[in-house]
């Protein structure tokens, strides 16, 4: 699975980056309303920290406002991914930039016919939202199996972004299913890592090394 960190915090992005677990990152205009920048200043700074895809996000809900503004966006850097509401023309909008050779991330999935008519439009990504699903006493899981099953019957080439991920437990419920991608708040990615027996493990091994008085170096 790779992991994106959902953020357009410069600092959260440069420290998961160092730490070797980025493939790529996802902003939204709620995301850089947050970071209080102008968003071409620091989308191109987002792309120069990763290599992987950083989905930008147009504005625009016509598709000739949607066109213009991922002109714009797409012009940042190489490694842009024009992300699109998944409407009608998003949609229209996302066959006519994947055609010309652009990466493009359909967001605000909620249904796998809505996944269908992504892939079948040549998404790269689509962003299914479990954690929102998950508020309407939906589970959103049951949407990522159903989005999987799918694509798997076609052979579609658009990746499951596993999007709105609310917890740890989330992360692993998608990998499981078999989603490609799953784009995490910093915080949630970090905690990937915890478990208590892990800490103690450490506090237990690091006692003992003491006893020993010895030194590595």
């Amino acid at each position: 699975m790779k992991f994106f960190v959902d953020t357009a915090d410069v600092k959260e992005i440069r420290e998961l980056n160092d730490l070797g677990l980025l493939d790529g990152v996802t902003t939204n205009p709620s995301l850089i309303l947050k970071s209080g920048r102008d968003i071409k200043e620091v989308t191109k700074e987002i792309c120069d920290i990763v290599s992987g895809p950083v989905s930008a996000e147009v504005t625009g809900t016509e598709y000739a406002d949607m066109m213009r503004e991922a002109a714009v966006l797409a012009r940042i850097a190489d490694n842009i991914c024009i992300k699109l509401p998944l409407t009608l023309d998003g949609l229209k909008a996302c066959k006519a930039l994947t055609s010309d050779g652009h990466k493009v991330n359909v967001t605000l999935c909620f249904s796998a016919n809505q996944a269908l008519l992504a892939a079948k439009a040549g998404a790269t990504f689509i962003s299914p939202f479990i954690g929102r699903i998950d508020d309407i006493g939906i589970d959103g899981m049951e949407l990522i199996s159903e989005i999987r099953t799918i694509y798997d019957n076609y052979d579609f080439r658009t990746e499951i972004l596993a999007a709105s991920i609310r917890t740890v437990n989330h992360v692993k419920q998608a990998a499981l299913i078999g989603a490609d991608v799953a784009t995490v708040p910093p915080a949630t990615l970090k905690a990937l890592v915890k478990h208590p027996l892990t800490d103690r493990g450490l506090e237990m091994f690091l006692a003992d090394w003491a006893k020993t008085g010895q030194k590595i170096g």
